[in-house]
């Protein structure tokens, strides 16, 4: 399914990023963007895994324009960038909305844009 294509996971350096790319190497893919806001995270990934089919993409889905930069040409998307943290989204609800809500609108919308074949929300 995923042969010779191009993989884009938001949140990429969060616990699903993390976990789901480990499998995503041993398989025959061209491509694999990962995209989050810390850069930090993304130094960390780099280093441990060496691998050249990796892509790091610095940006935030409450852009637009990050994700979209980050999407072109991508045949799927797996989004997990969120604030998911129970306590924090209540106490930063606006935040949350702007992530989970509204961040998603921008993935779906670049997607959209960009033809991507499918885009798996988590």
């Amino acid at each position: 399914m995923f042969k010779n294509k191009i993989l884009l996971i938001t949140g990429g350096t969060g616990s699903f990023g993390n976990t789901v790319l480990r499998r995503f190497l041993d398989l025959d893919i061209r491509e694999i963007r990962i995209f989050s806001r810390d850069e930090k995270k993304q130094d960390d990934m780099r280093r441990k895994y060496a691998d050249d089919r990796l892509k790091f993409y610095i940006g935030d889905v409450r852009d637009y324009d990050s994700i979209m930069n980050a999407i072109r040409g991508v045949d799927y998307v797996f989004h997990s960038a969120a604030l998911k943290q129970v306590p924090s989204c209540e106490f930063h609800p606006i935040e949350a909305v702007k992530t989970n809500v509204m961040g998603t609108e921008n993935v779906l919308t670049a997607a959209i844009n960009a033809s991507v074949k499918r885009v798996i929300c988590l």
